[in-house]
């Protein structure tokens, strides 16, 4: 007796359904990709229950005559290729000819369309798979496609469905994603009859991203672009201090198609490396334009994954292009001082709110009265000339043998130093600031050669386990590029012999054993780049000069100098902000002067 059975071609289509259709938003997205595919200029999206009732697509693009809309729901038909070479250069976000049929087969479809050479429009019904025919209706040009009862005949796949708000948190993420991919359409999506969004056609890319997410996202992103081999590329950056906790809020379009690739992935987060935490995720938003026949869409039911022929060239341009971008962007962050307080606005507010203010007022007098500048010599002149010059009230002469200028800069707590400049003042982390000056400078000390060295006039010895000498033997070519000479001193004994010159500040024993700990590390697998990398950020924070370091006016003023000349100052190597930055403007809000 057979075995093998051919299945009807209904089954077939639903089958099918289980790769394509995974739940209400992917319905939307094929439909509205259908939409941007018949040339539409404006999108409307209709959903009611989160999908589960109702999903309508709407578009004024080309329609379809009745021929087309009878044949437009059978397997494997479609407008987008005509024959196999056509799939080594898809253009179009759809060319499978399969996501119609397979949401036919397992929901109820009503499907109106119009041309614009016809005076009037046809529709088809289908219920899961059982098809009506063609028949007259009244409609404006374009396509509406219904969707209704999503998996109503199928009671196991209909369970797997969430609740209502999120199935529709899954379709406004697909609305969001081709709202950004096509700028120039108007889009518009409503769910249980309350409009969610109206985006205007031909409005700018940070303007749609405001619209979809926030103000501050777009008003925190940095435009960046290049082209080059082929590659044309285009990116809004987001600044380091609205990086997130997941890549949620980093979208990648390649020539229109919103995807996820590992090569991309890869190229962000290397671009912005030193610039977040290790916790931290940039948000970007990447459109890439590459010719159709040097990438494969043909990889995935869901096109999401592409399969690019060069993803060396991919990852290199998208990492210099960000990197580029980053390196050569003042990153300082802005204070967030808290909003004015209507305090003394026609003598409302609460009396706490005033007196709150005046304290702040009476600490800032009392701030600056401590640290009254140095008088110049033009002005001890003048208090020469004038009256009261009793021998208490005088300042030698010799003081002033050289000049002297109003200092713009002093430390606070030991910790901070505050800086004029042409906008308001700085406060900068002095530990973060000159890890970052010492980083900068090792790694271009070590691109050069190894490090220079200086031979300790009492060797530091120390312990070692088996594993911990095996690790220092296997990195004994970067040990020796860090400068450092190691010796054995005994049974399982080792001696620190020489140390780097720009680690003077660091106890050399302790970086030794931090250094071992990395290399012994067991968790992380990474390359010699990354490990040299590693190590030289922990070099860093080991020399840096500490929080609650006291530091002189030279020291001050030589961080202030190399901040202006090192590359990504207004990070440190791990990410963590070096500058805050606050405006007179703001200052005069809080104090009511504006």
């Amino acid at each position: 007796m057979a075995q093998i059975a051919v299945l009807d071609q209904n089954m077939v289509n639903m089958i099918a359904a289980g790769e394509v259709i995974e739940r209400p938003a992917s319905v939307v997205k094929e439909l509205m990709e259908n939409s941007i595919d018949a040339g539409a200029t404006k999108i409307t999206v209709s959903i009611e229950d989160g999908g589960r009732k109702l999903m309508s697509v709407t578009d004024n693009g080309g329609g379809m005559d009745p021929e087309d809309l009878a044949r437009a729901f059978e397997p494997h038909t479609t407008s987008k290729i005509k024959t196999s070479k056509d799939l080594h250069g898809i253009s179009t976000l759809g060319f499978r000819g399969e996501a119609l049929a397979s949401i036919a087969a397992v929901a109820q479809i009503r499907a109106v369309s119009r041309t614009k050479t016809e005076t009037g429009a046809n529709y088809i019904e289908i219920d899961c798979g059982n098809k009506g025919g063609v028949s007259p209706a009244s409609a404006d040009y374009g396509t509406t496609i219904q969707v209704r009862d999503l998996f109503y005949k199928l009671p196991a796949r209909r369970k797997f469905l969430k609740t209502a708000n999120t199935e529709m948190g899954h379709i406004t993420e697909h609305f969001t994603r081709t709202a950004l991919a096509n700028c120039d359409l108007d889009m518009t999506l409503i769910h249980n009859g309350r409009e969610l969004y109206r985006l205007p056609g031909r409005e700018g890319i940070s303007r749609r991203i405001a619209e979809l997410f926030s103000s501050e996202i777009a008003e925190n992103s940095m435009e960046t672009k290049s082209n080059e081999r082929g590659l044309d590329i285009f990116a809004l950056l987001g600044k380091p201090n609205i990086s997130r906790t997941n890549k949620k809020f980093q979208y990648v379009f390649l020539n229109g198609r919103f995807i996820r690739d590992k090569f991309i992935s890869h190229a962000i987060k290397e671009a912005y490396r030193g610039c977040l935490g290790p916790d931290r995720f940039p948000v970007v938003f990447l459109f890439i334009q590459i010719p159709y026949e040097d990438v494969d869409v043909n990889v995935h039911p869901t096109k999401i994954e592409v399969r690019f022929y060069n993803a060396n060239l991919v990852h290199s341009q998208i990492l210099g292009c960000i990197r580029e971008k980053l390196l050569g962007t003042n990153l300082d962050i802005g204070a967030k001082l808290p909003a004015a307080t209507t305090a003394f606005k026609d003598n409302q507010g609460t009396p706490e709110a005033g007196f709150r203010n005046q304290k702040i007022a009476d600490a800032m007098a009392e701030f600056f009265k401590k640290h009254r500048p140095i008088p110049t010599q033009q002005q001890f002149a003048r208090e020469r000339q004038g009256p009261g010059q009793e021998a208490g009230h005088r300042i030698r002469e010799a003081e002033y043998d050289k000049p002297q200028v109003e200092r713009k800069f002093l430390q606070i707590h030991d910790s901070f130093i505050v800086a004029q400049n042409d906008e308001g003042f700085i406060i900068i982390d002095q530990h973060a600031l000159h890890e970052r000056i010492l980083y900068e400078k090792l790694c271009r000390r070590i691109r050069e050669s190894k490090l220079e060295s200086q031979k300790l006039l009492i060797p530091e010895s120390f312990e070692v386990t088996a594993s911990q000498a095996d690790a220092l033997k296997t990195n004994a070519e970067l040990i020796e590029k860090l400068g450092i000479d190691l010796a054995p001193f005994g049974p399982k004994t080792m001696a620190i012999q020489a140390f780097p010159t720009l680690l003077a500040k660091a106890a050399p024993l302790d970086f030794i054993q931090d250094l071992i700990d990395l290399l012994s590390r067991k968790d992380v697998n990474l390359d010699a780049e990354r490990l040299l990398d590693e190590v030289l950020n922990m070099a860093a924070c080991k020399a840096a000069i500490k929080a609650g370091q006291k530091l002189s006016d030279n020291e001050m003023e030589q961080l202030l100098v190399d901040r202006e000349i090192v590359e990504r100052a207004s990070r440190c190597p791990h990410g963590r902000p070096t500058t805050i930055k606050f405006s007179l403007s703001d200052l005069e809000k809080q104090f009511k002067r504006t």
